[in-house]
């Protein structure tokens, strides 16, 4: 039941690039050099490729014969993208987890608490971790792995915070959209999905035509 090492170091390894494109370490279009990382890290290469390969497949970074890696210029359109699928699986997920969720949200309530606080401090960092954090606890909550699994392979939290780093994507209030999603679960609202649906759609960036 425990990882193997080599995954969880692998993991760790994501986890630290993902930081740095996120916080802007390494900017769109820029090199990540994978001896650097591992120098830095104090690891063998080999996790450290296996990373990049996972984050090449996020379609977060790009590699090219003899230009290396890089962090790819993604625009509103790429990012986009993702919103259409991941709201259908959470409309899904919505529908497997009502009668579930109309009883006890208590997994839910705790990030729309943070998210007022958040909003409240104009915390960006905890707008985005509280929020990808409502909706994996939400995806969970249908008790279904595949669906949890195909979720989670969609680079929600990377896609949500560069929409908002560097497009500038932000919602009015965080924290009444997710209360608002509390609130239709415990009224067992027959619209669920369909709420659900809407919600992640208004979330997607927008690009001019």
């Amino acid at each position: 039941m425990t990882a193997p090492v080599i995954h969880s170091l692998r993991e760790q390894i994501r986890e630290h690039i993902l930081e740095g494109i996120i916080s802007g370490r390494w900017q769109p279009g820029e090199r990540i050099v994978e001896r650097r990382i591992a120098t830095e890290l104090e690891v063998s290469q080999t996790p450290v490729r296996e990373a990049l390969r996972e984050l090449e497949s996020l379609r977060l970074i790009e590699s090219a014969p003899n230009k290396g890696v890089r962090v790819r210029n993604l625009t509103a359109a790429d990012l986009e993208e993702s919103y259409p699928v991941r709201a259908g699986l959470e409309a899904i997920a919505a529908e497997l987890a009502a009668d579930h969720l109309a009883e006890d949200c208590s997994a839910l309530d705790p990030h729309v608490s943070a998210l007022y606080d958040a909003d409240r401090n104009s915390d960006g960092t905890a707008q985005v971790r509280h929020t990808v954090a409502f909706h994996r606890e939400m995806v969970r909550a249908a008790g279904n792995s595949v669906l949890l699994h195909t979720w989670e392979g969609l680079g929600i939290e990377v896609f949500t915070a560069l929409s908002i780093r560097w497009l500038g994507t932000v919602q009015q209030s965080y924290a009444e959209e997710h209360e608002e999603l509390v609130a239709a679960f415990r009224r067992r609202d027959p619209r669920i999905a369909e709420i659900v649906k809407a919600h992640v759609l208004g979330c997607a960036p927008r690009h001019e035509a």
